[in-house]
This record gives C-alpha cells, structure tokens and sequence, in this order.
C-alpha cells in the first residue's frame, strides 16, 4: 500500500503496478476524508487482525480490492494476496482454477498446479463478484474453507490449506440466496465480517481529495505542470451522480487534464452534464450582461438557459 498526502491532508488508499492483478481492472485509490469514509476505515481497521472471513458489498468502481488489500495487510498473514475475478473464471475448468490439478489429471499436463485456493495458503483468497461462481464450486469452496483442505483434480488425497476468505459482491447476495442462486450456507459463513462500501455520490467530501490525487498522478506522469480546480468545476463534480464512482472520476480528470489549456481545470474541460440551477456560472454571467445592459448577451444567455432546463426535463 502507498500512502500519499493530498492537499487535504488525507491519506489515500493506493497499490503500485506490480500489485494489481491481471484478471480485471480496479479503481486506484480511496481516500477517507468523508464521515461515511472514516466509520468504514475505523470498521476495516477492526476487522483486519482477525481471522473472519469478510465480504465487501459495493458497487463496480468503488474500490472493493484495495479494501480487500487493506485487510490482507493490516493482517498478519504471511502469505500471498491473490486475487481474483470470479466472473473470469471458465465454468469448463473452474475446478482446476480454483483448487489446481495433479500431474497428468488433463492430457498434456505432466506438472501439478496449486490453483489459486493453494496460491493464497497462508494468505488471502479474494473474489471479486464471488456469485458469478457456479453454485457446485460454491459448495467445493465451503467445503476448502471449513475442513481447511482441498483436493485438486485428478489426485486422490486431499491438500492441507490455511486461506482467509475476502469476498466481494455488486449485487445483495441476500436476493440472490432467496432466488436460488447463491448457497446459503456460503452466505452465512461470510455473515462474521461484512462491511459496506458506499458509492461515491453517497461520499461528497471524498470526491475532491481524489480529484486532486488523480490530477496529480497525471500530471506527473504527462510531465505537465499541475492545474487548480476551479470553483465552479469543483461544484461540478460534487453534485454529479458518479454511476461508474471512483473509475470514472478518474477518467473524467484524465480527460479534463488533456484538453484544459490554462493553469485552471475549468467545468468545460470535465465533459459532464452540468444543471443550471445547481452549477451558478450561467447566473453570474447573467448578472454581469444585465449590469451592462447588453440585450443581445442577455437574449443568448436566457435562450441557453432555457435549452438546458428543457433537456433537463
């Protein structure tokens, strides 16, 4: 885990390059300025030394991994951190992926594989979207979690494993249990340790911490100098919804950092629908065509006020 210092003084949550794993693509970093924030990093904090299994609830792009690896770290579990994306996973060789196979088990294979459960011996499992798993590899996979064993295919005895279960889920597996399609009994035994990771427009004072955090990344790294936010484009991205959380507020300073040419991040630059009635630029422009008694800047300024209310509607 990186620690890096915004210019709010709050520490954010990172993993370098050579952390992240090559099944899926993660928001980057977190940050713990908002209230929301704190109550879940004091209940990450209390979860991590133990050896509850723990499952994360939260939408896509809210940063569920770095939580997870959070949890691995603040533990003090000697072994690999691996994770994995279940929705990845063949559902032909699930089996082999999962709990590895023995010499000779598939044609062509003349080497045994731990699978990612033996990877993680001594360490952390963690399975993003783990009701993406085929129901029998969710009964397989509480069967390696309570007996602390697994038998890879093709071999006839079983392995010793000591795993830490860190799950991950978009969707309540509470529905998914009632509809049939999640184990029940694999629920409960994630039931010890769950927290809930709130989406970003649930997380206001978040949202400008890691719009710094992310404009200085890129600056860095395009070699440019460092841009303000502007005021109106800070009220911008505050009061937009975030459907994609902290992926698309990355990509959203991206792409402002790109076009902006000034030494200001302006609301134009951020490509986002912006609500007259909550952004304030278009009034204040409009006080200074009325003070000035300009009829044609004022004609213009009503007509384009009234087209964004109309698409609004």
């Amino acid at each position: 885990m990186t620690a890096y210092h915004d210019t709010f003084g709050q520490p954010l949550l990172t993993f370098p390059d050579a952390d992240k794993s090559p099944l899926s693509i993660r928001a980057k970093a977190l940050v713990f300025v908002d209230p929301r924030s704190r109550r879940l990093r004091e209940e990450l904090e209390r979860l991590a030394p133990k050896a509850l299994p723990v499952l994360i609830h939260g939408e896509s792009g809210t940063g569920k991994e770095l939580l997870a690896r959070h949890i691995h770290r603040a533990s003090d579990r000697g072994g690999l951190f691996v994770s994995v994306n279940c929705g990845a996973i063949s559902p032909t060789y699930a089996d082999a992926e999962l709990f590895g196979y023995s010499a000779g088990a598939h044609s062509g294979t003349a080497s045994s594989r731990a699978g990612w459960f033996g990877s993680a011996n001594g360490g952390t499992l963690y399975l993003d979207e783990i009701a993406d798993l085929p129901l029998a590899i969710q009964t397989k996979l509480l069967a390696a979690l309570e007996t602390h064993e697994v038998t890879r295919v093709g071999a006839a005895q079983p392995n010793p494993v000591d795993v830490r279960l860190v799950a991950a889920s978009s969707i309540d597996l509470a529905q998914a249990v009632a509809a049939g399609k999640f184990n029940e009994r694999l629920y409960a035994y994630l039931g010890e340790g769950r927290l809930t990771l709130p989406p970003l427009r649930e997380r206001i004072g978040d949202i400008l911490a890691l719009a710094e955090y992310f404009l200085g990344i890129y600056s860095h790294r395009l070699n440019l100098a460092v841009p303000l936010i502007s005021t109106h484009a800070q009220q911008v991205l505050e009061r937009h919804d975030w459907p994609g959380n902290t992926r698309e507020l990355e990509n959203v300073i991206h792409f402002a950092l790109l076009v902006s040419s000034g030494d200001e991040i302006l609301p134009e630059h951020l490509n986002l629908p912006v609500a007259t009635d909550t952004l304030g630029h278009l009034e204040q422009q409009l006080a200074q065509a009325v003070e000035h008694v300009e009829p044609a800047a004022l004609a213009r300024l009503l007509t384009r006020h009234l087209e964004r209310l109309h698409k609004k509607a």
